[in-house]
């Protein structure tokens, strides 16, 4: 660091606040000090950091970014929002799945990270217990778990139940009697509030006696489909629980050479860049991704400063995007 502050010009303190971000520089001498660390190569050494600062400037995320393409987005606003604040991000796949959740999680602890980001799966107890154990600042985004035992921790989430219930209204309004749901991952707590909002809006226009048409299809979205296709008085309108499912489904759709919304009207809970390229479009509920992860950090950091807040559960609104996947029926 003393050899950069030499060749820029500078004092070795202000290197250290243009490396750590911890005070506003005047550009050129930003500049300056970013021209001499590349021209001596220096590299800030973090683990000898954390021996002195008690902080490794590093926050962990538990999420399962590699099978949920709907996370891809989430990640991307959570790394920009953590460099943002002046730390990396070490990522672990989770893959939904509670033994891989545990794994990743004792990972990412072994690096001793500031604080912690997870999206918990369908069975996360074991991995928060862990987490608990620890004492580690941790925010869980995306899916949020009340169960007292696994403690008291910060939680950010999208409502799921009364926008699930909206888009059953906008079907249901088009004409359609006959709805069914291809879910998400059976026990996944945004799974199981959209098929609670499915039976709502489906209860409200008195349809409620569907409400067997609904079927886990995360795993093997074409057998979901097919399932729903072969009862008698098939559905003529389907939602897809997630992204993945509607991906999966518009590519078995087009194989049975069924025309959208012709032969069968569709609509899903995730919106994605590509929807409104989709022919048809596909009517869609959009989630707040980006505000999703920036709340996240927000709240992490938040509560990295000030331990003793009490615990904390924040809900974002969903939009209901329609376009033209649900045709009207006489």
């Amino acid at each position: 660091m003393s050899d950069v502050a030499r060749v820029a010009g500078v004092s070795a303190t202000t290197v250290s606040h243009v490396i750590n971000k911890t005070r506003r520089i005047e550009p050129e001498t930003e500049r300056a000090v970013l021209e001499a660390i590349e021209t001596t190569g220096y590299l800030n050494d973090r683990v000898a950091r954390s021996l002195r600062t008690g902080k490794t400037m590093t926050i962990g995320l538990a999420i399962s970014a590699i099978s949920n393409p709907y996370f891809a987005d989430v990640v991307h606003a959570i790394e920009r929002m953590v460099s943002a604040n002046g730390h990396s991000l070490l990522l672990a796949d989770t893959h939904d799945d509670p033994d891989h959740e545990l794994r990743a999680v004792t990972d990412l602890l072994a690096h001793r990270p500031d604080g912690l980001l997870i999206a918990p799966s369908p069975d996360p107890h074991r991995a928060l217990h862990r987490i608990a154990a620890r004492g580690i600042p941790t925010v869980l985004i995306d899916r949020i778990v009340d169960d007292p035992e696994d403690g008291p921790f910060d939680a950010v989430g999208v409502e799921n139940t009364e926008p699930m219930a909206e888009l059953i209204d906008h079907i249901v309004e088009r004409g359609h009697r006959r709805i069914g749901l291809i879910a998400g991952k059976q026990g996944l707590q945004t799974a199981e509030e959209r098929i609670a909002g499915f039976r709502l809006g489906l209860k409200r226009h008195g349809l409620s006696d569907q409400h067997d048409a609904v079927v886990y299809g995360d795993d093997d979205t074409g057998r979901a489909l097919d399932e729903l296709l072969a009862r008698d008085g098939a559905p003529t309108a389907i939602v897809m629980g997630n992204n993945q499912i509607t991906i999966d489904a518009m590519r078995r759709l087009a194989e049975r050479e069924l025309r959208i919304p012709d032969d069968l009207s569709i609509a899903c809970f995730d919106d994605f860049p590509w929807a409104d390229l989709f022919h048809p479009r596909l009517t869609a509920i959009r989630q707040p991704v980006d505000a999703l992860g920036t709340k996240g950090v927000t709240m992490l950091f938040e509560r990295m400063a000030t331990p003793e807040l009490a615990a904390r559960q924040v809900r974002l609104e969903p939009q209901l995007i329609v376009r033209d996947s649900v045709r009207p029926l006489a």
